[in-house]
């Protein structure tokens, strides 16, 4: 069954280059780019498969030269077969995680939204730490980082909250996993007798949702405009350019306040309202499916502590997979693209049990 969805995905590549090549539709640029952004999606499943034919066309060479009557070539088929066997066995695994149903929200912008926890101004801080570091991890993925909304602590430093919009190239994809709670274990400045305090600060990751995705009803939202104001209460400008909006039907409430422009702080006040709603209709629908289900693969569930930041021995912990990394420096300075991939291996082998379920 998987060899013939994948020849069915080889033809329709063969079937989109010739369109690809069509006047027509290279006279057309909104078809053309749907052609070539499908062409693209599966150009990685028809190379991985062509591969994989190749390697299965060599063991069937290998395995006949076995019963053969030349020796020296019996031989060489003894060597070579084994580790044909195996390269074919990893591209199979590979296939079957290529074929798995992608996540249509994968290629979306995220908001970024880091809150303290538990643990008063040591909290604060290490929201202004998490920050630092998922702006610098999108500096290396040449991803655009814009700050929608932050609420300094007004203590020690840091934030009680802070809100971000991250644009660029499969950004959801790469970031999806980092949703949950994140505990940082340190000795805090102000601590005199050494002693280590934990902390808790929570990470959501929610797509930036489209407005067909999310459809607002006007008569749900009650909007208030006020003074911003900068760190110490000082206003900032002297208009009313802050907004606030309440979605009447849950409570929700957005504030912006980043902006000079009353305009564009509702713009962005809006679009994160959308992305909530969203994020909390899918975990809804989700749960529905499988209540059964509680890793964040599907679920989205944030509740639980995903990952230790321990400060004394430069050590950072993710508990879902259990893997441990003692270059908490690195981490923190963006450094995170091993824990990434690991996270995402890990959930997409957990797809694949429950796929074959």
């Amino acid at each position: 069954m998987m060899l013939e969805k994948l020849r069915e995905i080889e033809t329709r590549s063969r079937d989109l280059e010739q369109l690809l090549s069509d006047p027509e539709v290279v006279g057309n640029l909104g078809l053309y780019q749907k052609y070539a952004k499908e062409h693209a999606g599966i150009a990685p499943i028809v190379e991985t498969f062509r591969e994989y034919e190749e390697k299965l066309r060599r063991i069937a060479e290998d395995q006949s030269l076995l019963d053969g009557n030349d020796e020296e070539l019996r031989e060489i088929a003894k060597e070579e077969l084994p580790g044909l066997k195996n390269a074919a066995s990893l591209l199979e695994e590979k296939l079957r995680v290529l074929l798995l149903p992608r996540d249509p929200r994968d290629e979306k912008n995220v908001f970024l939204e880091i809150r303290a926890g538990t643990g008063g101004d040591e909290a604060a801080l290490f929201v202004e730490d998490l920050f630092r570091m998922y702006a610098r991890y999108a500096e290396a993925s040449g991803w655009k980082i814009e700050i929608v909304s932050s609420t300094p602590s007004g203590g020690m430093g840091g934030f009680k909250e802070i809100i971000a919009l991250v644009s660029g190239n499969g950004v959801y994809s790469r970031l999806k996993y980092e949703s949950g709670v994140h505990r940082v274990q340190r000795v805090p400045v102000t601590e005199a007798q050494g002693r280590i305090h934990t902390s808790a600060v929570t990470v959501a990751i929610l797509p930036e949702a489209d407005d067909v995705e999310v459809e607002i009803n006007p008569n749900d939202l009650r909007i208030d405009v006020y003074h911003s104001s900068g760190h110490g209460g000082q206003s900032v400008n002297t208009t009313d350019s802050a907004v606030r909006i309440t979605y009447l039907p849950t409570g929700m409430v957005v504030t912006c306040q980043d902006e000079k422009s009353q305009l564009k702080n509702k713009n962005k006040a809006m679009k994160v309202l959308r992305a909530r709603l969203l994020d909390e209709a899918v975990r809804k629908h989700n749960a529905e499916i499988s209540q059964a289900r509680k890793s964040q693969v599907g679920s989205g569930d944030r509740s639980e502590r995903i990952r230790t930041y321990n400060y004394p021995q430069s050590r950072v912990t993710d508990h879902r997979i259990g893997l441990t990394s003692y270059n908490l420096e690195g981490f923190l300075d963006g450094d995170i693209q091993f824990m990434v991939d690991a996270l995402t291996t890990h959930f997409q082998a957990e797809a694949l049990k429950n796929a074959g379920r």
